[in-house]
């Protein structure tokens, strides 16, 4: 198939079976490599979705500007799409933005507002939030895109990340683990793919620090995973399950991935590794898990594979080793 435009390409990402990674016997568990989008995260689904919807509507024309707070990812998602659909876009950022984000964003063409000023909850969201809307209100033409309040969100992943993991997947699927931010991907893809198994499990996986499901606030290093305010969009009932993982777990996740499988990915999927080994821990039984492995690895140079960056956290952290061979 040949696109249009690389935005075509968004979706339709592969998966593969962590049997490396998690050779324990009768589990099986099968990841989404969302870092292979062209954007370069799974961020690509509800970025072309929102802003091809509001083309459609007319709530978007050519020529406007569109504000979103972000860490990177989402920032990265829309500026490739906004670009692409002669819009312009400011993405709102904080102190612990990587530094490849951050570059990401400006080569592909965004202007960048950065907040220092933590909230009430030691994350940046709230800031970062009040600074989209004030720059929405101070400028001409422009809209906010509002990921953690946006009901296309879900909906961008309800209806192609879920719709291609049914059709990749034979059989039943007894757990979906996702880690949340927005809690846009978790819910969407639960939603469709209880369409066809009823008893589906969707397990979030969540930073130590952040406040979507109650935990108090503290503060939290890993971009795009965690949150210091309860989104809107976020519907309990759709979560059977919560694991908090910390940095130093993600850290060593995403360290024991790279070590099995050779999949060199972000910190929110090291915290899925890690919530995935916290959930086998306790399985009744045989089981099959689908996962999301969000980002690329090469944006968290500094962070997480950093082993300075490693040794700074409060949290013990080692090395994981490489597991046997299933």
């Amino acid at each position: 198939m040949i696109h249009d435009s690389v935005i075509g390409c968004v979706g339709s990402t592969p998966m593969v079976r962590l049997s490396r990674c998690f050779p324990e016997p009768g589990v099986e568990v099968l990841a989404k490599l969302e870092m292979l989008n062209p954007g370069g995260s799974m961020k690509d689904r509800p970025a072309r979705f929102i802003i091809e919807q509001g083309l459609r509507d007319g709530t978007l024309r050519p020529g406007m500007r569109l504000v979103a707070s972000t860490s990177g990812n989402l920032g990265v998602a829309l500026a490739m799409t906004a670009g692409l659909h002669d819009l312009s876009f400011t993405a709102v950022v904080d102190p612990n933005t990587s530094p490849a984000n951050l570059r990401l964003l400006e080569l592909f063409g965004a202007d960048i507002d950065r907040v220092t000023e933590p909230d009430d909850a030691d994350g940046y969201l709230h800031t970062r939030v009040r600074r989209a809307q004030e720059l929405v209100a101070s400028t001409p033409n422009a809209v906010e895109i509002n990921q953690y309040a946006d009901e296309l969100n879900w909906r961008s992943y309800h209806d192609t990340a879920g719709e291609e993991i049914l059709r990749a997947v034979d059989g039943p699927v007894d757990y979906l683990v996702a880690a949340v931010s927005t809690t846009g991907s978790i819910q969407g893809i639960a939603r469709r793919m209880r369409q066809q198994h009823p008893d589906l499990k969707a397990v979030a996986v969540d930073a130590v620090g952040s406040v979507i499901f109650g935990a108090p606030p503290a503060p939290r290093q890993i971009p795009g995973f965690g949150a210091s305010r309860v989104p809107e969009i976020h519907d309990p009932a759709a979560i059977d399950d919560v694991l908090h993982v910390a940095d130093a777990e993600s850290a060593a996740g995403c360290r024991r991935l790279l070590a099995t499988e050779k999949i060199f990915a972000g910190g929110s999927s090291g915290a899925v590794i890690a919530g995935i080994e916290h959930l086998i821990s306790r399985l009744p039984g045989p089981a099959r898990i689908v996962t999301m492995l969000p980002d690329r690895g090469e944006r968290y140079l500094d962070l997480v594979y950093d082993d300075d960056w490693v040794a700074s956290l409060p949290e013990p952290w080692q090395e994981p080793e490489a597991a046997a061979k299933p």
